[in-house]
């Protein structure tokens, strides 16, 4: 009876956001609207609860469907993001009202979840140098750690887009402390080679590769250029949320040992992973 009652439930939470992304693929923009935030709340409400569903064992149509879903959502959160950080731009010092954000407080939770995490894993509990890779135009991981748990620390913000650079780099630039430790990089991370060996700590944000081949060069990547010994923190996700944001399995990690999976049960949508880099050299 249980398993008749959770192929239903499957099949029902399949049924809508089949429907919600139908829905979201009529529309002419993903700019933050009306239509754009009640589709991608109810997105997101669908996806949230705790569901044994394996996403990546689905047909292939819905396979499909997961895979276009992810790429809407990446471009709904860049726009999102790009919206709210010119917003935060316009006033004197934006990052006194940083939480009209309307997600910051779950960056603040995710901040402090991959803190917590990292902090039983490091060797150095005042790394000097971090990069997060994908920062975007709202760089909030950046931000939360520098703010509240890591307060000595460079962190180098790598994004391909100069002018998400642009709007990033204006939140931290009336604040001193922040300025002089928040770097900003128009660099696409495939072209950093030996400067990745720099960093105690390297962060993949969960929409840079957005399907599990271009993810995997990028973890190839890191793989072959990573200091011996240093981490890398990934975003991943679970269950349902796989249909919001792309899947890392340890099997994604060659070069890395993985050394914790954690996945939250709450409104942090993104699982986490914690992986050493391997002492021996990574062979392709």
């Amino acid at each position: 009876m249980g398993s008749l009652v959770s192929c239903d439930q499957e099949e029902v939470l399949i049924q809508n956001v089949c429907e919600i992304y139908d829905n979201l693929s009529t529309l002419k923009s993903l700019k933050p609207s009306k239509d754009v935030n009640t589709l991608f709340t109810r997105l997101v409400l669908t996806c949230m609860p705790p569901s044994p569903i394996d996403v990546t064992k689905l047909s292939g149509k819905v396979q499909g469907i997961r895979s276009k879903l992810i790429r809407l959502c990446g471009e709904a959160e860049g726009l999102l993001e790009s919206h709210f950080s010119a917003l935060l731009g316009s006033f004197n010092v934006p990052l006194d009202h940083i939480n009209i954000f309307p997600y910051y407080t779950n960056y603040i939770k995710l901040g402090h979840l991959e803190y917590t995490i990292l902090s039983n894993y490091i060797t150095n509990p005042n790394p000097s140098d971090i990069a997060f890779i994908g920062s975007g135009p709202l760089p909030l991981t950046s931000i939360v750690l520098a703010s509240y748990h890591l307060r000595n620390t460079m962190f180098h913000n790598y994004d391909i887009d100069r002018s998400a650079n642009a709007l990033a780099s204006n939140l931290v630039a009336a604040d001193p402390d922040l300025w002089k430790r928040m770097l900003f990089h128009d660099t696409d991370i495939m072209d950093v080679t030996a400067g990745l060996s720099d960093y105690e700590v390297v962060f993949l944000a969960a929409l840079v590769g957005l399907n599990k081949e271009d993810k995997r060069k990028v973890i190839d990547h890191l793989a072959k250029y990573m200091a011996p010994g240093s981490l890398l923190m990934l975003r991943s996700a679970h269950g349902a949320r796989g249909f919001l944001y792309p899947i890392v399995e340890p099997s994604d990690l060659p070069g890395f040992e993985v050394l914790a999976i954690f996945h939250p049960m709450d409104d942090v949508i993104n699982s986490v992973i914690i992986a050493r880099k391997s002492k021996d050299k990574y062979q392709y």
